[in-house]
This record gives structure tokens, C-alpha cells and sequence, in this order.
């Protein structure tokens, strides 16, 4: 007790620092992190008066090994671990002890305080004179006067450009994601070299059976890192619906096929035809307790019902995402993996990009967006 006690009693210290260094930088400033004896290209945002840093980019440069977990994300560190709970739910200690820690997702990274690192076996250092702010263990050589020497004409605060801001995903109203359902098909590969060509990011919401006939297309999904979720199997309203336990039956199974053919899993989750009507309470009370996440969309791009009539559907489309920039609102677009969507793709994706929008895939850590506004 003593030892976790002078413990919490270190990290509330180091917050108030961390916290103090933030505002002497400037709300929204970025201060390059250093690791040791070296100053890194990782970048540390200032957020509320806290410092953040993605997640991915600080365990590379720290050894750690990163775990996706159904409740959240295993971070290990030698002899130390600790868990990023889902939902902002916190950090829990080995010991059980949960620690108040949010993140928010930025250009489609995991931001998390930099404090964590404490929770590692890392010691900090904040300067705020001098916008010094490093990361140290054992490994360390310079002192942290030497260190400020050796880079103090580097140790300048920038202005942060499209901040997120914590609980938040994304930049308001002007992160884009990309949805596909029903696929993979015959033209996937084709899909993926449009979104390749203009570097857009996007979420495929599978069938287990087109899975299964297109297992190629699955992994080429899966080894370009998009946005991987489960519709089903069938895509038979009568059979997916029969019952809550037959929607979860197919949504287990659609995952077993995914990890069959790619060894990935996903929790995210679009029932057939979207989750209204028939997703009902009974159903999400069956398939979410297992640790899905249900996402629909606001964006219907129509491309189900227009077909080759690309005119309709990309007007329809900049129409609806138009309407979401009054409220700042993210846009989450429904489209499909069929032939008819490669025709009106590029032309959407060039607008998108000259009207400054940025590319993400979903991940578990957002807050779904779905018609029920079950966030769970």
C-alpha cells in the first residue's frame, strides 16, 4: 500500500508539471518529445493543459509491445503493464487499480497522455522555460542540463495544426470515413487502388460468405491496414433476424471467417440494411454485451439504388456531407464494394481532398455512431 501510495503521489506531481509546461507553451502547442539522449520527431500536443502523444509512435520508439485486447489495449514495458480501458474508462494497474486517463484519435492515432509512460517505469522531465520535455530510464547518459544544451536551438513549441480535442475523434466536421459494405467482390482490388491513388483511408464492413469467395481480397484489406468490421454472414433478413441469438451467431461467425483467412479480428459491427428497425433492443442486448460496437452512418451515398447514374450519386453524397459542416459533424459515408461505386469513387475522393478533408478508418476506441445512439 505504501509503495503504490508514494507512487500515485509521483504521478500527481509529474501531472501538475506536465500540466504547467502545457500552458507556458500555449493551448494547442507542440513540443518535440525527447527519449532519452535523443530528440525525437514524435510530436506532444497540448490538450486542456496535458501533453499527448500517439501511442503507436512512443511504444516504437520505446520497445514496448502494444496488445489489442476486447477491453481496451495491453501496453508492456519490461516487467511493467498496464491496460488502456475502451470508452475512456481509464488506466488499469496490474493490481486492479483503474487511473483516470482519456485519449481521442487524431489523423487516425491513438493519443494518449504522456504520463503513462510513468506508469512504465519511466521518469519525466518538464522544463517549461526551456519547452524541455523527455522521456528517461536507465539508458539515459546526459544529464538534463547537457541535453538541453546539446538540442536547445530544437526546443521550440509550434502551433498545432487541426487539434482534436480530448473525448473527441477527430478533427470536428472535418475527418471523413469511408465506409464499404457487402464486399469483398471481383473489384476490390480495384477499390483499393483508387483509395491507394489518392491516399484515403477507409472501413470495410465484410460478408462471411463473400469472405470466403474472395479470400485474396480479404488480406489485401487487411495487410494495407484499412478499417476491418463484420456484416453478417448471409445478408438474409429472414435468417439474420430470426432471433437476437442468430444475429450474434452471424456475427461470431463472420469474425471466424476474417481471423480463418487473415488471423485479424474486428468488434465493429452492421447488420444488414443498417440497424433500424430491426436491430431492436433485444438484439444489441444480445451481440453487445459480447463486445461488439454498432456503427450505421449519416451519409447514405445511394450508390445501392442509383447504380451507374454516378451524376446522382455524387451529388447526393456532397449534398448530405455539405449539410454536416453546418454542425461540424464527421461524416460517415455509406458505400459499397460493387463495380457501379468505382465509377463515381474518384471523383468524390478529389473533391473531398480540395474541400481540406482528411481520411480515417473507424477503430473501437470511437464512439460508434449508429441510429439507436447505443454507444456502447
Amino acid at each position: 500500500m505504501k509503495k503504490v501510495m508514494a507512487l500515485l503521489m509521483t504521478l500527481f506531481l509529474c501531472f501538475g508539471i506536465l500540466q504547467t509546461t502545457a500552458k507556458a507553451a500555449g493551448a494547442g502547442s507542440v513540443l518535440k518529445l525527447g527519449v532519452n539522449d535523443t530528440l525525437t520527431e514524435i510530436e506532444a500536443v497540448s490538450v486542456k493543459d496535458t501533453y499527448y502523444v500517439p501511442l503507436r509512435a512512443l511504444s516504437a520508439e520505446l520497445k514496448w509491445t502494444i496488445t489489442g485486447l476486447q477491453e481496451g489495449i495491453a501496453v508492456a514495458a519490461g516487467d511493467h503493464s498496464v491496460q488502456l480501458l475502451n470508452n475512456d474508462g481509464g488506466l488499469q494497474l496490474p493490481d486492479g487499480t483503474v487511473a483516470a486517463m482519456s485519449t481521442f484519435l487524431q489523423d487516425g492515432k491513438l493519443m494518449v497522455p504522456l504520463r503513462i509512460s510513468t506508469y512504465l517505469g519511466y521518469s519525466l522531465t518538464f522544463q517549461p522555460d526551456k519547452y524541455l520535455l523527455r522521456v528517461r530510464d536507465a539508458a539515459a547518459l546526459l544529464s538534463d542540463e547537457e541535453y538541453f544544451v546539446q538540442y536547445k536551438d530544437k526546443l521550440k513549441p509550434q502551433a498545432a495544426s487541426g487539434t482534436a480535442s480530448a473525448g473527441t475523434s477527430e478533427a470536428k466536421g472535418r475527418t471523413l470515413y469511408l465506409t464499404f459494405d457487402d464486399g469483398p467482390s471481383a473489384t476490390t482490388s480495384e477499390l483499393l487502388g483508387i483509395l491507394d491513388k489518392y491516399d484515403a483511408k477507409a472501413t470495410f464492413f465484410m460478408l462471411g460468405l463473400n469472405m470466403n469467395r474472395y479470400p485474396s481480397q480479404v488480406k489485401q484489406i487487411v495487410k494495407a491496414g484499412y478499417g476491418l468490421g463484420l456484416h453478417g454472414m448471409t445478408h438474409r433478413k429472414e435468417e439474420f433476424y430470426a432471433s437476437p441469438a442468430a444475429a450474434l451467431a452471424e456475427m461470431a461467425g463472420d469474425n471466424a471467417v476474417l481471423k480463418k483467412i487473415s488471423g485479424a479480428e474486428t468488434s465493429l459491427i452492421r447488420p444488414p440494411y443498417g440497424s433500424k428497425p430491426y436491430f431492436t433492443q433485444a438484439f444489441r442486448d444480445k451481440v453487445l454485451t459480447q463486445g461488439y460496437h454498432l456503427w450505421d452512418w449519416n451519409v447514405d451515398s445511394e450508390d445501392w439504388k442509383y447504380k451507374e447514374d454516378s451524376g446522382k450519386i455524387y451529388a447526393s453524397v456532397m449534398s448530405q456531407v455539405h449539410k454536416l459542416q453546418k454542425s461540424q459533424t464527421n461524416p460517415v459515408i455509406l458505400m459499397h464494394d460493387q463495380k457501379a461505386t468505382l465509377k463515381v469513387l474518384p471523383r468524390l475522393l478529389e473533391t473531398f481532398k480540395k474541400e481540406g478533408y482528411s481520411f480515417a478508418i473507424i477503430t473501437k476506441d470511437i464512439k460508434p455512431l449508429n441510429f439507436w445512439k447505443d454507444e456502447r
